[in-house]
Order: C-alpha cells, then structure tokens, then sequence
C-alpha cells in the first residue's frame, strides 16, 4: 500500500478550507500504487420516481431510517425512534444548532413588476444605520444597481451586483432590528426547489429541528428533523453525548455540480463555529473510545474540516469551503445520520466518501425500491 496526499484525479485546491483560522488542511488516501480514482459525476446518479419527493415531513420521529451497518450487514429500514437501540454509552451525537430564517421576500418594482428575493446572509449596515443584505433576485432585470424596488413593503435600494454569481447586496430603509420584525411576519419560509408548492404555517414548525437556536440557515439542516424531543431524551438517559456545532446552511447547498470531472467543481462557502464547551464534550467521547456519529453533512463539514490529523478538535469559527468526496479519509467522524439527496450533487458525494459509491447507491436503491420518501422533508440513512 501507498498513501498519496492526493488522489490522482483531484484537483489539490479542491479540498483548502479558507477561515483565516484553519488555513489548509490535507486529504490523506490510502490506495494501491497504481489504481487511479475516476471523478466522473455521471457515476453518481440514480433513479427515482417524482412521487417519492417528499413535499411535506411525516413528522419529527415519525420518519423511516434505512440503517447501513459500516461492517457490510444486512441493510434494514427501521422507525426513527428505533435507532436509540443502535447507540452505545459515551457515543457523541453532532448537531447542527442553526435555525432557518424566513429569507423569501416578495415585492414590485416602481413600476409595478412583481420581484422575489432570497436573502443569502445579513452584511454590515449602512452608516445610517440600515439593513444590508447579500440575496439572490428574481427577475435579475429589475434590480440593476441604483434601482429602488419594494420588498415586503419596504423601500430597498440595490447597491451593487456581483459577477462571479450575480447576487445583488440590497440596502432596506429599516435598522437590522427592524428588519428582522419584518422577515418574521412577511418573509416565507425558503423550502428547496424541487419542493413545488408554496410554503404556508406548517412549514414555519416543520423545517425547524428541534435543536435550532441561532438564526442564519436559509436551508434546514434536514437530517436533525428526524429527531423528536423523546428520541433526545432517550439518547441522553442512555450516555449518549450531545455536541453542537453551528453552520449556517446556505442556498449553495442545492447548487448544481455543473462539470463531468467533479474534482474541478468550485465549492460555496459557509459559516461555522464550533465552541470551546462543545469541542470538549467530543474531544472527551473520543477520548473514552465513543463513536462520533455526525447528524447531517453540515455537521460532518465543520467537524472534518476542523479536526486535525489525529482526529481532535479545537475551538473555532469561519467560512469553510471544504468539498469531500470518494478518496477522502475521514479524520474524526465514526458514524453518519443523513437523509437521501439529490442525484449528482456535492451531498451524495459527501457520503460516498463516506461509505463508498457502490454501497451508496445499493443504498439508495434499497430507498426507492421501498418507496421511502426522498430528500430534505424525506426519510434518512444511519451509516454506523
């Protein structure tokens, strides 16, 4: 055996994550000296049926989980509140405590043209005083810098396009408090796109997980919604560790991978934190020989992108651009809770390097021949 920093076919600025804290970090992989590693994305797509979409969740703990054990068992589909029974004393669960924002606002032009906004992240104010946001618009047309539109009533101003992806950053006539007042009760909950219906109440409880605290996510971290304030009980009252870390998801989560050769795609930036309290909590799990079983990709990104070669962890927060996919070797997680994704996508990656391609569309099949339901408000799978 040989281990290359590399695998061949990647591109080494691939995986550098950028934080001004972590600087680089490096991808070991073992593998035979002359096996090359093929990035063809194509090698990542499955079939599926539009109905098994899910557009509404069964309810937090009413999902199924199609449980993979990492020692090649028998795959078996199980309700969620049954994976308790697979967690051992001093395991730690990794969660992501970020909460969604009501970042869809809607609006005219002075001229009465209806336009769509999705705030992206909040930015400094203006010297004024005023909310400044990063969004994505809808039509571009209509917000050319200097234009003043109305976005759920309020006077909006767009001070400047960027190129690279064509987001505007948007100046509101109201302070950051103000503005917040105004997302609570005119902002529409920012469902995924192949969710094809407008978001209503539900949606406002339903894509919350029960361990949201700080706002910022414009996507839920979907795989914690599988979690019922019982199923949390039930892991704690058994030894089970509980870590937070923070990301705020961004919409770049849905982004298309839009290049044959995945190693060449750029990945989209999200802020993280992981603080010093709950470092020490899976620091100490590990010590002791605990499982780390991360509940999502976002919690999988922040804790692998900040884990150093033996696999701990220290406090810290920043922007993380890190995109893992087959060749990576993971440093610190042990198991993996995550929902089923989109065809092709940097997600579907993620957990093949996690638990190889094959065994990730054997999974998969497994979930559609069963007909358990797809994607963010659908049901999930426990590598462990």
């Amino acid at each position: 055996m040989a281990v290359w920093r590399i695998a061949r076919c990647e591109n080494p600025e691939a995986g550098i994550v950028e934080d001004g804290n972590a600087g680089t970090f490096e991808k070991y992989l073992e593998r035979d000296e002359g096996l090359k590693m093929d990035c063809r994305l194509s090698d990542y797509n499955f079939e599926f049926p539009k109905e098994l979409i899910a557009s509404r969740t069964a309810g937090k703990g009413k999902t199924h989980i199609l449980y993979c054990p990492k020692d090649g068992g028998e795959r078996r589909i199980m309700k969620a509140p049954e994976i308790v029974d697979l967690f051992r004393p001093g395991d730690c669960l990794v969660v992501n405590n970020t909460k969604v924002i009501p970042a869809r606002l809607y609006g005219e032009t002075q001229f009465g043209g209806q336009v769509e906004v999705l705030l992206v992240q909040a930015l400094n104010p203006s010297e004024a005083g005023e909310a400044r946001f990063e969004a994505k618009v809808h039509p571009g047309k209509a917000f050319q810098v200097g234009r003043e539109l109305k976005l759920a009533g309020v006077r909006t101003f767009v001070e400047e396009v960027h190129e690279e992806d064509g987001n505007r950053v948007l100046r509101f006539e109201k302070t950051p408090a103000e503005m917040e007042e105004v997302m609570n009760k005119e902002g529409h909950v920012p469902l995924p796109p192949y969710i094809d219906r407008p978001d209503d109440e539900d949606d406002k409880k339903a894509y919350q997980t029960i361990f949201a605290k700080y706002a910022g996510a414009v996507a839920a971290p979907t795989a914690s919604l599988h979690f019922s304030e019982q199923m949390l009980e039930d892991l704690k009252a058994k030894g089970v560790y509980v870590a937070e870390v923070t990301l705020h998801v961004g919409p770049g989560t849905f982004q298309n991978i839009s290049v044959e050769d995945f190693s060449q795609h750029k990945m989209h930036g999200e802020h993280y934190e992981l603080t010093k309290e709950n470092a020490d909590i899976i620091n100490k799990a590990k010590r002791e020989g605990g499982r780390i079983v991360t509940v999502g990709t976002t919690s999988t990104r922040v804790v692998e992108t900040i884990a150093d070669a033996n696999g701990f962890l220290k406090p810290q927060k920043g922007v993380t651009y890190a995109f893992f996919y087959p060749g990576y070797k993971y440093k610190l997680v042990d198991g993996l809770l995550t929902n089923f994704h989109w065809p092709k996508s940097s997600l579907i990656l993620l957990v093949s390097a996690f638990y190889g391609r094959e065994n990730t569309l054997a999974a998969y099949k497994m979930a559609v021949e069963n007909k358990l339901k797809l994607f963010s408000y659908g049901d999930g799978m426990l590598i462990l």
